[in-house]
């Protein structure tokens, strides 16, 4: 017994576009959700974290913990720090860490750190829980370059960074010392004095 076919009707040109408006709304709102899930996680996290006994949370959100108490003055966004960090997610993976100590100024890197820096004495250690707003979700000057998709991960996650803050002197005398840094160079190669800082790594 054979079957004959049915031919569909034509569907309508309009019916057409409301099939596609249908589809477009239904991802928007697949990526509000996923977007919604991935904030609900962070606020989770970081309201958690708060409540844990040593965690300090500033006015602008970032929660830090005294890991060893340092003494003295600290940085201010005058000074270049001297640091060593491991940046890690809070599932404990790390996506950065310091080869050797690192000159940063507090006003070159995004907003948590500089002002995790900045709360610093010499000699101490600190861990810092950057929300993505205070890290690489912070707004970007006009014309910057578009993110990598490494960056791009970076500023959708809660960051942790273990800080070390080896020592901090004035912007002006680092200037200084990679003037005559310069002029040593020009002058035949000399050897820098002991304990030259070399020029900050970019951020």
């Amino acid at each position: 017994m054979s079957v004959t076919a049915v031919p569909l009707r034509p569907v309508k040109q309009r019916h057409i576009v409301w099939i596609w408006v249908g589809i477009v709304l239904a991802l928007l709102l697949a990526a509000g959700f996923a977007w919604a899930g991935t904030r609900s996680g962070t606020d989770s996290f970081l309201a958690s974290n708060a409540s844990r006994s040593g965690v300090v949370t500033t006015a602008s959100g970032l929660q830090y913990e005294v890991l060893t108490k340092g003494s003295g003055p600290t940085p201010t966004d005058a000074d270049v720090a001297l640091v060593n960090y491991v940046g890690k997610f809070t599932d404990g993976t790390i996506f950065d860490q310091s080869r050797q100590p690192t000159p940063m100024s507090p006003k070159g890197v995004v907003p948590g750190f500089g002002e995790a820096i900045k709360l610093m004495p010499k000699g101490s250690k600190y861990r810092f829980w950057l929300k993505p707003e205070l890290g690489y979700a912070a707004p970007r000057p006009e014309g910057a370059p578009p993110m990598s998709p490494e960056v791009e991960k970076l500023s959708k996650q809660v960051l942790v960074f273990d800080v070390e803050m080896l020592d901090f002197i004035p912007e002006t005398v680092l200037q200084q010392i990679q003037m005559q840094q310069m002029m040593q160079q020009q002058q035949g190669g000399a050897t820098p004095p002991p304990g030259a800082v070399s020029p900050p790594a970019g951020r």
